[in-house]
């Protein structure tokens, strides 16, 4: 180890074996070249790693740097020195000595290392080729250079050459100086010549694309101009100034407010300004017409003749009375205040209970224009409130689409599936539905294209839906719900005579002359060929009957008219597919018979229980989700503890496994109301006492044995009705709910209203 006085290095590398100027400036960098020049003439070089210190310390240097010797020192005019230096070897910062004139370090020198000399001859072989192919592309390289590179067969001089003539970053030269392993530095270097190779190749394609492009945009231009005068000479000039003319006349003759005809005048002074045949010329025109095709402040006169508009829905509904109610309310108010605005109903029930076409009836009743939007599957955020206008093709949402087709402030606007929005990476449709049904901020609604307030606050917006558990509560809290429940046996045999019937009749060319359907076959059809709450598979029997028949009249002259009873009516839509019978069994063990709600009606499941040899675990299955399962568990501890009550031995409960299933497996299942259903069936699975499963029920409890009440419940004693069920168990918290059920159902079923599954298990168990 020795020591030299240091010139810390801005901007350069010095490499061993070659012979560098480097130009020194600062005082204590001037006095360490001249110590070296008065001593051995040897100085040691190293980078600082931030180039704007001027009196850099040990921590700002590089540790690795080279040691140098002085060739020739030449004075410049303006003070500082040009020193040529040439590198003898690498070395290590050991320790760093500030004096008052100069920094000093002691240095260890450090060797390169050779590992395998095969691998460096082919490193060798490789470095030349990339530089090489360096050279040819930059020209910086003079050929006499190349040459006497390409012939050094000492491999550490060949990579410094190589490094000193390599244009990169500085940082990237120090790397390559402190690598101690040879085949590690020529690694490095071809890494450091690839990159600058390869970035010169991207600034290549670069510069030609721009110079493409220009030639592109003068060509456009001289192309343009004379599009300009052959147009001018056919009078086509005359045209297209007319047409801008027929649209400033149309934005002035429209009721617009100030901010949205600002708007179109900018716009249209900047499309007089632009060649016509320019791309952007285009997205500013597709604009105007969008924005002068709206009906701004145009509506259409409310017809409030209370009489009649309840006549028009007694016309195409039967029953639905609460929506009925709640138009003609609204009609009332409307009557007597100008300032009412628009309601944000919701229709929920099961698919074919008439919520879509009910909407249209509304529409007829008020005098109003419809338009119908279906939201199923929407999952970009852009098909609501429109696209930016970034591009050609961007245009508005489907909100201010509907608009345009309504011509008019004031429609009844249908959002049709609203509990089926989509939601991925595109956006959140439901949020952007947010601005649209809130009465509070839809005067002031912004659609992305339009960038111009609309108001919405005039629509009677009318949203339908299956459910409500996937409408985001934001979303339902700005809409008042109205339930839309199935229809009874009677309900549905009133409907097919007084709706479907006629319907099917007009639509196939046939009278009721000539195909009679008898009130036999109409039950036969409501009873064994559909299952359901609306009324949409029974139109579609009605249909395929009706068609049947007129393939009998087409094939044969002699028919002059057709009667579809009860008897035959198995000859047009084959055998019977349900049959009442199914839920006929009076008595078992270890089964109960519950009542379920979905999306699509009421259903009856016959839960089972079955007891076998184990280590006490409860199986549940049947595809039920997470809060069934919890009643489930809730349920099996209310048995464990009525255990003595039935004579069920404590043993059972750990040397048996308890299996739990609802049925109909591959049906998704899930809500709080089957806990006194699953905990009958294992009590009666563990005391072998058999339960009477004409009593149907639903209702949650808690582990101390309380009925809880549920929801659903029309829908679950309508389902019970239809399957021949006159006693059903209810939560006692659910009396309100009975005055829903139909005055035919209700005659004809039998309610026990349970406070406790005590209660419960008295009615249904067979002592």
């Amino acid at each position: 180890m020795e020591q030299y006085a240091v010139i810390p290095l801005r901007d350069i590398v010095v490499f061993p074996t070659m012979i560098t100027p480097i130009f020194v400036g600062r005082k204590r960098s001037l006095n360490a070249v001249e110590i070296a020049n008065d001593t051995d003439k040897k100085i040691f070089l190293t980078l600082q790693k931030n180039p704007e210190s001027e009196n850099p310390k040990k921590d700002d240097i590089h540790q690795i740097g080279v040691v140098a010797e002085i060739l020739q020192t030449l004075k410049l005019p303006d003070g500082t020195n040009k020193v040529l230096v040439e590198g003898l070897y690498r070395a290590k910062v050991v320790d760093y000595i500030e004096d008052t004139d100069c920094n000093y370090v002691t240095a260890q020198r450090i060797d390169d290392v050779v590992k395998d000399e095969s691998v460096n001859d082919v490193l060798r072989e490789t470095l030349l080729k990339t530089f090489g192919e360096y050279a040819r592309r930059f020209g910086k390289i003079p050929k006499e250079l190349f040459e006497t590179i390409s012939q050094t067969k000492d491999m550490t001089k060949l990579i410094y050459m190589v490094a000193s003539n390599v244009a990169t970053k500085i940082t990237e030269l120090q790397e390559v100086l402190e690598i101690s392993e040879i085949d590690g530095k020529i690694e490095k270097l071809i890494e450091i010549i690839e990159t600058e190779i390869e970035i010169s190749k991207i600034d290549e394609r670069i510069k030609q694309r721009v110079k493409a492009q220009m030639t592109k945009a003068q060509r456009e231009y001289y192309l343009n101009e004379q599009i300009k005068a052959i147009n001018k000479e056919l009078g086509r000039d005359e045209d297209l100034k007319a047409d801008l003319q027929e649209i400033e006349d149309k934005i002035k003759s429209l009721n617009l407010n100030e901010q949205t005809r600002d708007k179109a005048l900018k716009e249209l002074k900047k499309l007089k300004s632009m060649p016509p045949m320019s791309s952007e010329a285009t997205v500013v025109r597709n604009y105007l017409d969008w924005l002068i095709s709206l009906p701004w402040n145009e509506y259409t006169e409310d017809k409030l003749d209370i009489d009649n508009a309840e006549k028009i829905l007694e016309r195409d509904h039967y029953g639905l009375e609460k929506p009925k109610e709640r138009i003609l309310e609204f009609l009332a108010v409307k009557k007597l205040s100008n300032n009412l605005k628009g309601p944000i109903l919701c229709f929920v029930g099961p698919p074919g209970v008439g919520k879509t076409s009910l909407a249209k009836s509304i529409a007829e009743a008020m005098g109003r224009k419809f338009v119908r939007m279906s939201l199923g599957g929407v999952r970009d955020e852009a098909e609501i409130r429109g696209h930016r206008r970034t591009y050609i093709g961007s245009m508005p949402g489907k909100i201010i689409q509907s608009m345009k087709k309504a011509g008019s402030m004031n429609p009844v606007f249908l959002l049709d599936e609203i509990d089926k929005i989509g939601v991925d990476f595109r956006g959140d449709p439901a949020s952007a539905l947010l601005e649209t049904l809130d009465p509070e901020q839809n005067s002031t609604f912004i659609d992305h294209y339009l960038e111009v307030e609309f108001d919405l606050s005039k629509v009677f917006f009318i949203t339908t839906a299956n459910s409500l558990e996937t409408i985001p509560h934001p979303l339902l809290d700005r809409m008042e719900v109205i339930r839309v429940s199935g229809y009874t046996e009677k309900e549905k045999h009133s409907i097919a005579r007084k709706f479907l019937i006629p319907k099917q009749l007009k639509e196939h060319g046939l009278s009721d002359e000539q195909v009679k359907i008898t009130d036999s076959a109409i039950i036969s059809i409501i009873r064994h060929y559909t299952r359901e709450a609306g009324v949409r598979n029974l139109q579609r029997e009605i249909g395929s009957v009706i068609r049947k028949a007129a393939k009998k009249f087409v094939s044969s002259e002699k028919i002059n008219k057709i009667e579809i009873s009860g008897k035959n009516i198995e000859k047009y839509l084959g055998i019977k597919r349900y049959r009442l019978e199914d839920f006929k069994e009076e008595r078992g063990v270890g089964v109960a018979t519950g009542l379920a709600w979905t999306p699509f009606g009421g259903e009856i499941l016959q839960t089972e229980v079955a007891v076998f040899e184990g280590t006490g675990k409860l199986i549940i299955t049947g595809h039920i989700g997470d809060v069934m399962q919890e009643s489930a568990q809730i349920a099996y501890s209310v048995a464990k503890s009525r255990a003595s009550k039935f004579g069920i031995p404590g043993y059972m409960f750990k040397d048996y496994d308890i299996h739990l299933h609802v049925p109909e497996g591959a049906v998704p299942k899930d809500g709080p109301s089957a806990g006194i259903t699953m905990a009958t069936a294992i009590i009666s699975a563990l005391s072998k006492k058999e339960v009477n499963l004409q009593f149907a029920m639903t209702g949650e409890i808690t582990l101390r044995g309380k009925v809880l009440a549920v929801g659903g419940i029309k829908e679950k004693v309508l389902a019970a009705h239809r399957n021949g069920i006159r006693e059903i168990i209810l939560p006692a918290q659910n009396k309100k709910d009975l005055t829903e059920i139909p005055d035919d159902v209700r005659r004809v079923t039998q309610f026990c209203l349970a406070e406790t599954i005590d209660e419960v298990l008295d009615k249904v168990i067979i002592k």
